[in-house]
C-alpha cells in the first residue's frame, strides 16, 4: 500500500506507558516549539501568530498522516529566505497560493514514489544552499540585533550591509545586550541542563528584565513584538485565497522551490531520526503528509512547513515513541496561543534575534562546508555556485542552477569514465570474461575490426563512438562492437548505432554485436535495431562473433 501512516501501525500496540512517554515529550517539544514559531514567523515577513499557525496546524497533520514516527513538523529557517521573498513580491495571499502549489507538488512527488529520488540530490547543493540560508538569516537579523533604525530594508544581501554600514551609528546599545545575552544563554544552557532548552530560558528571563527596564526604569527604546506587531491570539478562520491562471504561472517556480526544498529537509530529518532510533520511515508516505499539511496550513494564514531537525530530536531525546506524540505538540501550542498569547508581545525583538542567529550559526555547517573544499574541484563549483547564488541572488536560482550543474558535471565524469577502443590484430578475453570466452588471446581475421565500449551508451558517449569512427575511415568487411560493459543504452545510442548500421551498409560492411546483456538486448528489439541487424548477428561472446567474422569473410 502506497500510503500508510505510522499512526495506524503504533496504535495497534499502544500502552499507557508509551502515551505517557509521548505526553511528556510532546508538552517539552510544545514549549520548545513556542519561540522558534514566533520568530520564523516574523523572520519571514508575516505576524508572529502566522508562525505560530503553521506549528500548531503543520505539526499536526504531519504527525497525523505522516511516515514516521517521531518527525515533529512546522516553520523552519530554511524557509525564511524565500518566504519573506514571496511576501515581499506577492504579498501574504502570494504566500499562500505559492505554498498551496508547492503542496499538491509534495502529494504527487509521494504519489509517483519519488521519496527516494529525492535523496540522490547532490551532497554539494544541499551544502551549499543551506549555508547560504544561514549566512542570509544572519543578515537578515542584524537590524533587530543592534537595534538599528534603518527604516524598511532591501530585499537583496549586498543592498542590507550597504544600509547596514550606513546606519552603525544609530546603534541601541540596550538591544544589543539583550541580543548578546540571549546568544550567551542559549550556547551555555547544555551546560546545566540538555533537556531545558536554552531558546526558551532566554525569552523567558529576557522578557521579564525588558518589561521590568521598561516599566521601572523608563528604557523603552528596547523594541518588543507588541511594539511591531497586533498579536491576534483566536483560531485561525479558513480563506481561501483567489487563484488565477497568470498568478499561478508566476508562483510556479517559486512553488517547486518550496516542494523541493521541503523534501530534502523533511527527508533528511526523517533519514537522521532513524539514525537514532533505529526505525524506518515510509519517504512517500512522508512526502504525502508534507504535502497535504502545506495544502492545508495557507488556507489558514500559515506559512510553509516542513520537518524539523531540531524539534524532531528533542522529540527523541525527551522519550518521544510514536506520533501521539507530535499531535501532543501541537495541541499544546494551540492551548500555549489562546490562554498565553497575549503575554508573546512582550518579548525583546533582539531576544527573537539572537534566538534566529543561533539557529542560523546551526544551520551553516560551516565545518562540513570547508571540509567539502578539499573535495575535487567539480565539487567545490557546485558548492561554492550554490551558495553564492543563494546568498546574491535567491534559492529558486539557487536550487535550479545547482542541480544543473550538479548533474552537466555528472554527465561529464561519466563520460570521462566511458571509453570506446579498435582492435584489428588481437583481443584479450580474459578480463570480464562473457559467456563462452576460453582463450586469453584471440586473433582477428584480416577484413575484421573489433570496437570495444566500456560504460553506458548514452549520448555522452555516443559522440566518442561516432568520433572513433570517423579517425579510423577504413572499410572493413566486418565491424564487431563487443558490448560486454554497456550496462544500458539510451535514445541516442540507439540513434548512433542505426546510423552506423546504415553506414556499414552502404560500405558493404557487416555488423555484430558481441556480449550484449537482456536489458540492452530489449532495448534493441523495442526500438527495431535488432530486426535491422538481424538476430544472427547478435552474438552472446567474443568468440562466437569471431567466428562469424571468419565465415563472413571467407564468403
Amino acid at each position: 500500500m502506497l500510503f500508510q501512516p505510522k499512526l495506524l501501525s503504533t496504535l495497534k500496540n499502544y500502552s499507557k506507558e508509551l502515551f505517557y512517554a509521548d505526553l511528556m515529550s510532546g508538552i517539552i517539544v510544545g514549549i520548545v516549539a513556542l519561540p522558534l514559531a514566533i520568530a520564523f514567523g516574523i523572520a519571514s515577513g508575516v505576524s508572529p501568530e502566522k508562525g505560530l499557525f503553521t506549528a500548531v496546524i503543520a505539526g499536526f497533520i504531519i504527525s497525523l498522516l505522516g511516515g514516521t514516527k517521531v518527525q515533529i513538523g512546522g516553520p523552519t529557517g530554511a524557509f525564511i529566505v524565500i518566504v519573506y521573498g514571496v511576501v515581499q513580491e506577492f504579498g501574504v495571499a502570494g504566500l499562500a497560493i505559492a505554498t498551496i502549489i508547492a503542496g499538491i507538488m509534495l502529494i504527487a512527488m509521494g504519489l509517483l514514489k519519488l521519496g527516494s529520488i529525492i535523496k540522490f540530490i547532490p551532497y554539494p547543493v544541499v551544502v551549499g544552499f543551506t549555508s547560504g540560508i544561514a549566512l542570509t538569516i544572519f543578515t537578515t537579523q542584524i537590524k533587530d540585533l543592534f537595534g538599528m533604525n534603518t527604516g524598511a530594508l532591501p530585499g537583496d544581501f549586498i543592498h542590507k550591509w550597504v544600509i547596514y554600514s550606513q546606519h552603525f551609528d544609530s546603534i541601541n546599545f540596550w538591544s544589543l545586550g539583550v541580543g548578546v545575552v540571549s546568544i550567551a544563554i542559549i550556547f551555555l544552557m547544555p551546560k546545566f541542563s540538555k533537556k531545558i532548552p536554552g531558546s526558551l530560558i532566554a525569552i523567558i528571563l529576557l522578557t521579564l528584565v525588558v518589561y521590568f527596564l521598561r516599566n521601572k526604569f523608563g528604557i523603552t527604546s528596547i523594541e518588543t513584538i507588541g511594539d511591531r506587531f497586533t498579536i491576534d491570539p483566536s483560531l485561525p478562520k479558513a480563506e481561501t485565497p483567489e487563484i488565477s491562471f497568470a498568478i499561478v504561472q508566476m508562483l510556479i517556480p517559486t512553488a517547486f522551490t518550496i516542494a523541493i526544498l521541503g523534501a530534502i529537509e523533511s527527508l533528511l530529518s526523517a533519514t537522521v531520526a532513524d539514525g537514532v532510533t533505529g526505525n524506518k520511515h515510509d519517504s512517500n508516505t512522508e512526502l504525502i503528509a508534507q504535502g497535504v499539511a502545506n495544502v492545508v496550513t495557507p488556507l489558514f494564514g500559515g506559512i510553509p512547513a516542513t520537518g524539523a531537525i531540531a524539534r524532531t530530536m528533542t522529540n527523541i531525546n525527551n522519550g518521544g515513541k510514536t506520533p501521539i506524540a507530535g499531535i501532543i505538540h501541537a495541541i499544546v501550542l494551540l492551548l500555549i496561543m489562546l490562554f498565553l498569547g497575549n503575554l508573546t508581545k512582550h518579548i525583546p525583538m533582539a531576544c527573537l534575534a539572537g534566538v534566529l542567529i543561533v539557529v542560523a550559526y546551526n544551520m551553516s555547517e560551516w565545518r562540513t562546508f570547508k571540509n567539502l573544499l578539499r573535495n575535487p574541484k567539480a565539487d567545490v563549483a557546485v558548492l561554492i555556485t550554490t551558495f553564492l547564488l543563494t546568498v546574491i541572488f535567491d534559492l529558486t536560482i539557487a536550487i535550479e542552477i545547482g542541480l544543473l550543474l550538479a548533474v552537466v558535471l555528472f554527465i561529464r565524469r561519466i563520460s570521462e569514465t566511458s571509453n570506446v577502443s579498435v582492435f584489428t590484430d588481437e583481443i584479450n578475453t580474459t578480463d570480464y570474461t562473457e559467456v563462452g570466452d576460453a582463450t586469453e588471446k584471440l586473433s582477428i581475421p584480416e577484413g575484421v575490426e573489433i570496437y570495444e565500449i566500456e560504460g553506458p551508451f548514452f549520448f555522452g558517449v555516443a559522440s566518442k563512438f561516432e568520433e572513433t569512427m570517423k579517425q579510423i575511415g577504413d572499410k572493413p568487411k566486418v565491424r564487431i562492437i563487443r558490448m560486454r560493459k554497456v550496462p544500458f543504452i539510451d535514445s541516442t545510442g540507439c540513434h548512433n548505432l542505426e546510423s552506423f548500421i546504415k553506414m556499414s551498409k552502404k560500405d558493404k560492411t557487416q555488423v555484430l554485436l558481441s556480449g550484449v546483456n537482456e536489458r540492452v538486448r530489449l532495448v534493441l528489439v523495442n526500438t527495431g535495431l535488432e530486426k535491422m541487424l538481424g538476430q544472427e548477428n547478435i552474438l552472446s561472446n567474443i568468440n562466437d562473433a569471431v567466428e562469424r567474422a571468419r565465415k563472413l569473410v571467407s564468403k
